[in-house]
């Protein structure tokens, strides 16, 4: 291909059609740079706004009451697992990111206090969303005033898998032909917030 491409250009002259060729073979490892660098930024700024919207469902969660725990509410859950649910979801909204279809999804019950709500919608891959209730971890408070054992602290953990799609797999044959990159990732966050009901 270049060999051709070479032999047309070499009737431009000397530096003219040099120039022209050393255009045409860096343009496709430049075009790979300038997209990779702004799809990895755009996964980075997707994964804050992730992180920010499981701060906000955790810190709805540890605030709700565990009175309604054993109950189904509206989403096959109990009504403050929904309203955690409807809090991340208006966020993701909120944050201009896809919902794909949060909104709408069931509850299913898992583990002791723990529900999974999973939908894919309008995305690229599934979404998931994970809280539990009854989640606990042991810390070590400072001595004094409190006592040197660990301590077991009730919490919410609510996880969040939302799937990314890749623009970098489109360009990437350009430099490497037959190269297969992954077209969607999932992009994780987890945040651990104690319960204060």
């Amino acid at each position: 291909m270049f060999a051709s491409l070479y032999r047309r250009l070499k009737c431009l002259g000397g530096s003219e059609g040099a120039e022209i060729l050393e255009f045409a073979i860096s343009l496709p490892l430049l075009l790979v740079v300038v997209v990779g660098v702004f799809d990895f930024g755009t996964a980075f700024t997707v994964k804050q706004k992730l992180g920010n919207t499981a701060l906000q469902g955790a810190r709805v969660a540890s605030n709700q009451p565990t009175a309604d725990l054993l109950l189904t509410g509206g989403c096959n859950a109990p009504p403050s697992i929904c309203s955690v649910r409807d809090v991340v979801d208006k966020s993701l909204v909120a944050s201009a990111l896809n919902d794909c279809g949060l909104a709408a999804a069931n509850g299913v019950p898992g583990a002791a206090l723990t529900w999974t709500f999973t939908t894919t919608g309008t995305c690229a891959g599934p979404l998931t969303l994970t809280i539990e209730r009854g989640y606990h971890y042991t810390a070590t408070l400072p001595n004094p005033p409190f006592s040197a054992a660990a301590y077991t602290i009730e919490a919410t953990r609510l996880t969040l898998n939302y799937p990314y799609r890749w623009q970098f797999n489109r360009v990437a044959p350009l430099v490497a032909p037959g190269a297969n990159y992954p077209a969607v990732s999932q992009i994780n966050s987890v945040t651990i917030m104690q319960n204060l009901n």
